[in-house]
């Protein structure tokens, strides 16, 4: 099921909640009390980040044991980035297309900016790509 857009902004109108989904996508899976350590809050205030998270579908958990890792619903990020794109200002798709004529500084700032996200996102890609070879 695809979140609700208006619910995705919603959610991630809170700044510890992008930093949750942050520090899931470059470490994988985490229970609460780890992720409330690393983001300086309570373990209480984490698990109700989580449990909204959860919530609007952005992330999964599977109890293991006496642990609750909680991980990114993957395809419902997947969701989230074509509904952003679908309202990005930015026109680096426009840019990309014309080509280099009608490249102004304020538009050459965002193809770097850009650029460095998608950089960042490589890395990450490249890391599960590792973690997924080495268990093989």
């Amino acid at each position: 099921m695809k979140p609700n857009p208006a619910e995705i902004f919603k959610v991630l109108g809170v700044n510890t909640r992008i930093k949750i989904l942050e520090l899931l996508k470059t470490e994988g899976p985490l229970g609460a009390n780890y992720i409330a350590n690393h983001l300086g809050i309570t373990p209480a205030a984490a698990s109700q980040h989580l449990k909204i998270l959860k919530h609007a579908g952005l992330v999964r958990s599977e109890r293991k044991g006496f642990r609750i890792p909680y991980s990114i619903d993957e395809e419902a990020m997947g969701h989230c980035h074509d509904v952003l794109s679908e309202v990005c200002q930015c026109e680096c798709h426009v840019i990309v297309k014309r080509g280099e004529r009608g490249v102004n500084q304020s538009s050459l700032d965002a193809l770097k900016k850009y650029k460095k996200e998608l950089e960042k996102e490589l890395r990450v890609i490249e890391k599960k790509i590792k973690d997924v070879e080495a268990n093989e």
